[in-house]
């Protein structure tokens, strides 16, 4: 198991990246980070997120629910989905404000 420090830093400045990172499907929403680190299910992380045009960058806290381990089928970006915390409904509303009119539309995401 790999030794995990700091946070993760994740920028997104284009809603289209945006949709395909985002996990509305989870409780309390999500996003899935590209790493090759090895996380597993359940473990906490950090997550510095820089956002569309957001001045500062925005801490999120949450826990692995999703990994695609590196080598997946269909060339799978490999990554983890960070569950947010019960406490992160700002950045939730957040994001839903910028993929607001495209949050339905069913085109594939890094996770389904």
């Amino acid at each position: 198991m790999a030794t995990k420090q700091g946070a993760l830093s994740l920028t997104i400045r284009d809603r289209n990246v945006l949709y395909a990172a985002y996990m509305p499907f989870i409780a309390n929403g999500g996003l899935f980070v590209p790493t090759v680190d090895e996380y597993q299910l359940g473990d906490e992380v950090f997550l510095l997120l820089r956002l569309m045009d957001e001045p500062e960058p925005i801490p999120v806290a949450g826990r692995v629910v999703w990994i695609t381990p590196p080598g997946a089928e269909h060339q799978r970006v490999a990554g983890i989905g960070a569950q947010f915390s019960d406490g992160d409904d700002l950045v939730r509303a957040k994001i839903e404000t910028y993929l607001a009119g495209i949050l339905q539309s069913g085109r594939p995401t890094h996770t389904l």
